[in-house]
């Protein structure tokens, strides 16, 4: 299961964020496989040990694949989650009042960010949710 957690933008303007996985289907030989996801642009950026970035809103709905580092998010409410290498953000807090997040380990933020289509199936399972 590869774990995702989602954030958008609530109706009040702040963002929030659930827990979930991308959802695969088992194969046979015993490998998972997810479905495509239709994409416009790949793109990888690192962020040297111990940096962090003030209150933002992503540019466009994306995703954010981690490959190193660990980082604390956090919303306007208070609200922490941590990402890990291996886990996705599916970020679509476009607008409102944004997030921020810091590295909490003294590795780079070695990231993949993924835009997806508009009309993209973007293949997240909330926590006891089905696919949307």
């Amino acid at each position: 299961m590869i774990r995702c957690v989602r954030m958008w933008t609530g109706e009040d303007g702040n963002s929030l964020f659930e827990e979930g996985h991308i959802e695969l289907d088992d194969r046979a030989d015993g490998d998972a496989l997810g479905k495509p996801i239709a994409v416009t642009e790949l793109s990888f950026q690192e962020t040297r040990s111990g940096g962090s970035y003030e209150w933002h809103r992503d540019p466009v709905p994306r995703y954010v694949i981690t490959l190193s580092g660990t980082l604390e998010f956090e919303t306007k409410s208070g609200a922490t989650f941590v990402i890990r290498p291996g886990d996705v953000l599916l970020a679509q807090d476009n607008s409102g009042s944004g997030h921020k997040w810091r590295l909490i380990d003294d590795q780079p933020w070695q990231r993949v960010y993924v835009v997806f289509r508009p009309d993209a199936q973007l293949r997240f399972v909330s926590q006891g949710a089905e696919a949307s």
